[in-house]
């Protein structure tokens, strides 16, 4: 689906195991995120690649990546653009800059890419 709609994934470790890393994984990612993801990717006429998933490494949490829930993805000028667009949500703890969508979702400004939490 996520081929189909233009999104592309890009690894580090050009893998998708999700027991590694710098792999970039979509096993078990929910539903809703993939929906999610193609709804900004429609929305906001952006190029898409996402660089992190499912794949260990990233923080624990009831709406973690490895729990489905987020997906990191690659800023340009036309995302960052795109989700600037949307009300500031605050600083999240680790200092990134926040902004929520109209249906919740939260975008966090990390150092080199997106995190997003899809609910």
């Amino acid at each position: 689906m996520l081929r189909g709609s233009g999104i592309e994934r890009r690894s580090t470790g050009r893998c998708s195991d999700r027991t590694i890393t710098s792999c970039t994984s979509f096993e078990n990612v929910r539903w809703g995120t993939i929906k999610g993801l193609v709804g900004f990717a429609e929305s906001s006429g952006c190029e898409i690649a996402v660089t992190g998933g499912t794949e260990r490494g990233h923080a624990s949490g009831p709406y973690s990546h490895w729990k489905g829930y987020k997906l990191d993805i690659a800023p340009n000028a036309c995302v960052d653009r795109a989700i600037k667009r949307y009300p500031p949500a605050g600083v999240r703890s680790d200092g990134a800059r926040l902004y929520r969508s109209p249906n919740g979702t939260l975008f966090a400004r990390e150092p080199h890419h997106w995190d997003i939490t899809f609910r």
